[in-house]
């Protein structure tokens, strides 16, 4: 049974153009995901299909009411035998790594609510399983947070990708960025592809990535190498490069 997506949201008509593209385009017509968007209007019972009020005690903007959220995931939560895993996205939530997408990768449904406006009421944060941030900044509605989110975990599912190995040699697969990648032309513009990559040698290729995908981490995230089982060798590497403040990083 593929995995199935849920998300309520105030313009659900976004989410088209993403989900029936590329990869995931592809991915929904094997059947290897549902995705699904609900207008949470649906849920309003006044002829202006009211889903935002005044806060209480004053303040700028509209927050979102608790009424049609709480009757929309309930509603969509019992479209499916499955119980959903349920997703709020706020500043306050737990922030979104690809640990994260693995984790929701292996649920069987995960149904996402998309805030709007100043917020939302306080009370319906008692309907998530999770919180989750995307980071330390403030975007518009949660549409686009729930579009990565989608994105990322469904990148994760058997046979979404077609090469089983893609998704293991990304960033963050093992705790480091990617390595560098060359295509044709071998030369360009006075820039060379490293001659270990026209070698043939696999296992020179692969020894050069392994320390490819190190130098890169060090250079732009050293915080991931925390706690990153090394060898002696990579061990060494690093700390030269760490303590080296002007690292050169040619042919990374």
């Amino acid at each position: 049974m593929s995995m199935r997506f849920d998300v309520i949201s105030v313009i659900p008509q976004v989410f088209d153009a993403y989900m029936g593209a590329s990869i995931l385009g592809r991915a929904s017509q094997r059947g290897i995901y549902e995705f699904y968007a609900h207008d949470l209007r649906d849920w309003t019972h006044d002829r202006h299909r009211t889903v935002d009020d005044a806060p209480f005690g004053g303040g700028q903007g509209m927050l979102m009411k608790p009424e049609p959220i709480f009757e929309a995931v309930e509603s969509v939560s019992a479209m499916d035998g499955r119980k959903p895993h349920v997703v709020f996205f706020s500043p306050c939530g737990s922030r979104f790594d690809q640990g994260v997408a693995r984790r929701l990768a292996a649920k069987e449904r995960v149904l996402m609510v998309c805030g709007r406006y100043e917020g939302m009421d306080e009370r319906v944060y008692a309907l998530a399983d999770e919180t989750i941030s995307l980071g330390d900044y403030v975007l518009t509605g949660g549409e686009l947070a729930a579009m990565a989110v989608t994105d990322a975990v469904v990148r994760l599912l058997p046979g979404a990708l077609g090469d089983e190995m893609s998704a293991q040699d990304e960033s963050f697969s093992e705790g480091l960025l990617e390595y560098a990648q060359y295509t044709r032309p071998a030369e360009f513009r006075g820039m060379s592809v490293p001659d270990v990559l026209l070698s043939g040698d696999h296992g020179a290729v692969a020894r050069w990535r392994r320390e490819s995908a190190l130098r890169r981490t060090v250079q732009w995230r050293p915080d991931l190498l925390d706690g990153l089982p090394l060898n002696e060798k990579e061990r060494a590497m690093v700390d030269g490069l760490l303590a080296n403040e002007s690292t050169g990083l040619e042919g990374v």
